[in-house]
């Protein structure tokens, strides 16, 4: 980029020379033998006032271009700055503001109770009084079975009662009348025990068919299906006329949603993320169908049962959601975010920074000029108090050099304006790092921070000093000298060398 501006500046000074040159030419024109032709009478003045007139705008037009350029010169230079060997960095700002450092998960949303109304008895349907979403109470009857043949079952039960309690009337009698023969003498025991057999037969008898009788009209009060709870029909199963069979497990008619005002989530978090759900934890999530919309919710549990989906270990975390407007419907798909630590008004940097990495040579090299630093403060008393602080000789954390707790002097962990915070969103120690940049004398330098929740593209700092508006180091390119010193020849384009921190 810098050698194509160079190219065109010098371009353009080629131009505006060759310019003037013409210019001049157009002014004072000369003739064959080598001297200047004035023009005369009328002719001659109209033609100068002309070319007089073109003097103006051409040399507007030159100092117009001349600026802009180097404006754009100037801008190039500020936002891409290269070091003494022609390395050109990338900066970014430190800004001040909020983070949130968030679990993402899916989740579909349904009702907290439904209930699945079926039939226990088999038979046709005759009748349905309710469909889709129609609002039910406790006890209204939603649907009715054909009832020809259990009352058909009925009436036979009854008959069969009736020809049973007959044949106990009879074997009343008969013991009766064989036990005053058998007290009189007359009858033998055999038979008095026949009768009192026949007796206890026909009184079990009677009850049986009694039962009978009960079961049967249990079956047809079953032929009448009434919601069990109150609520909203979110699905029908059934038509008029088409058959259910109660074998084995009661048919599914109806599915009643107890309250959609509110409703829960049942999301599946992965097991490296499960460690930081907790219940009471605030729950943002969306929806297709309110894609512009946010709404929120709390954990109410984190269930133990975990499933394996493609060799990954899930576990369920149920959310509570209020939903007074209706707007949720059940089965809709979530895509939630949990709220697992957050920060206010805290200074914040892009990742890219943190990531970048300058050459071993540079490293050293700051390293060496923060360790002079850290000895000039203990020796002018600022340092000694505290053994957190500078270079303590070690490498910590991915940031390089090993860096304290900076603005620490008592070894405690720091805090920000949210309260304390020892350790960062996930639980794990803040780690020490190195932001690098340029000092007012150009050269690349260190600025130990120690890093605190990240919300995947900002990541909380502290440090020494650090504050908003720092211009820190987020990427290097290295640019090759031009193989050609020809200023009218463009350049094939930028060697780039090893990325720095992308």
């Amino acid at each position: 980029m810098g050698q194509r501006i160079t190219f065109l500046y010098l371009r353009l000074t080629y131009v505006c020379t060759e310019a003037a040159n013409n210019e001049g030419a157009l002014l004072v024109p000369q003739g064959e033998g080598g001297a200047a032709e004035v023009g005369t009478g009328q002719d001659a003045g109209s033609e100068l006032a002309s070319r007089a007139g073109m003097e103006v705008p051409v040399k507007k037009w030159i100092v117009l271009a001349v600026v802009v350029l180097l404006l754009g010169a100037g801008a190039y230079g500020f936002l891409s700055r290269k070091s003494a060997d022609g390395t050109s960095y990338r900066f970014v700002t430190v800004e001040k503001g909020d983070l949130e450092s968030v679990v993402s998960a899916t989740g579909a949303l349904s009702a907290v109770k439904t209930v699945q109304v079926g039939t226990q008895i088999s038979g046709l349907i005759s009748k349905l009084n309710v469909d889709f979403n129609d609002k039910v109470v406790a006890g209204q009857v939603i649907a009715q079975l054909d009832t020809t043949l259990l009352e058909t079952s009925i009436h036979d039960a009854e008959a069969t009662l009736e020809r049973n309690q007959a044949q106990l009337r009879q074997a009343e009698r008969d013991f009766e009348r064989i036990k005053t023969l058998h007290q009189q003498g007359i009858s033998a025991d055999a038979d008095f025990n026949t009768a009192q057999y026949n007796l206890d037969v026909a009184r079990a008898s009677v009850k049986s068919a009694n039962a009978s009788l009960e079961r049967a009209r249990q079956n047809l009060a079953y032929a009448t299906i009434t919601a069990p709870v109150s609520g909203t029909v979110v699905e029908r199963d059934v038509d008029v006329g088409q058959t259910v069979a109660a074998s084995l497990s009661a048919p599914k008619l109806f599915l009643i949603a107890n309250d959609l005002s509110e409703m829960q989530i049942l999301a599946s978090v992965d097991e490296s993320d499960i460690g930081q759900i907790r219940e009471g934890q605030s729950v943002r999530f969306t929806v297709k169908a309110y894609q512009d919309r946010k709404f929120t919710g709390t954990v109410k549990q984190v269930r133990l049962q975990s499933t394996v989906e493609q060799n990954v270990v899930n576990y369920t975390v149920v959310v509570a959601v209020s939903n007074p407007d209706g707007k949720l419907l059940p089965g809709m798909t979530a895509t939630v975010e949990f709220v697992v630590a957050s920060a206010r008004d805290v200074l914040k940097v892009a990742n890219a920074a943190l990531r970048f990495r300058p050459s071993d040579a540079v490293v050293a090299e700051v390293r060496a000029r923060l360790q002079k630093e850290r000895e000039a403060r203990m020796q002018a008393g600022e340092g000694g108090a505290s053994g957190h602080q500078g270079m303590p000789g070690g490498e910590a954390g991915p940031g390089g050099p090993g860096m304290g707790s900076p603005g620490n002097t008592n070894g405690r962990p720091v805090s920000s304006a949210s309260g304390a915070r020892p350790a960062n969103g996930n639980g794990k120690p803040r780690e020490l790092t190195l932001l690098y940049h340029l000092d007012t004398d150009g050269k690349i330098t260190g600025a130990p921070v120690r890093t605190g929740i990240t919300d995947g593209q900002y990541t909380e700092v502290r440090g020494r000093a650090l504050e908003a508006g720092l211009q820190v180091i987020a990427g290097a390119t290295q640019v090759a000298k031009a193989a050609s010193a020809n200023p009218f020849q463009a350049a094939s384009g930028d060697r780039r060398g090893p990325p720095g921190g992308f």
